[in-house]
């Protein structure tokens, strides 16, 4: 149906409406209607709860951002319990080719999110940096973390 990606299987809901295909979004708690985006988000929120034990509490999906003006949208946040940004995730169709404006997108975002990871995924290739703010750096990791508590 859709395409195979490089995430972990997952339980998920369909639903067809006026012949659209909708998925549930346990974050938003609400059928999306199903474009190839959307399947990357969902298959990686589904990684960062089962898989990286992160709680869908400190989880947002899709929200509104202001960058120079001009109103964005974010496709994953994990904020920290401090209510800090711990991990942004940028989100492309498997057919999008992760490239150099894709990590022109993410570190614009950060600017205003001040995050300490990003991701950036189509579904197949995933990659994660880790932010060093006060030396204005980055580095690149093979995952991100899993969640703790401390």
């Amino acid at each position: 149906m859709f395409q195979e990606l490089n995430f972990p299987k997952f339980e998920y809901r369909f639903k067809s409406t006026e012949n659209k295909v909708s998925i549930f979004d346990v974050i938003r708690k609400k059928f999306i209607i199903l474009q190839p985006e959307e399947w990357v988000r969902q298959h990686c929120v589904h990684f960062l709860i089962n898989f990286k034990n992160y709680p869908k509490s400190l989880i947002n999906v899709e929200k509104e951002l202001i960058i120079n003006g001009l109103k964005k949208r974010y496709d994953i946040v994990i904020f920290n319990p401090n209510g800090s940004i711990y991990l942004i995730v940028e989100c492309k169709s498997h057919h999008i080719k992760i490239d150099q404006t894709t990590f022109d997108q993410i570190a614009r975002y950060n600017l205003t999110l001040n995050a300490t990871y990003l991701m950036v995924t189509n579904g197949l290739n995933h990659y994660y940096c880790e932010m060093d703010m006060k030396n204005e750096r980055y580095s690149f990791l093979k995952a991100i973390p899993d969640y703790k508590t401390n």
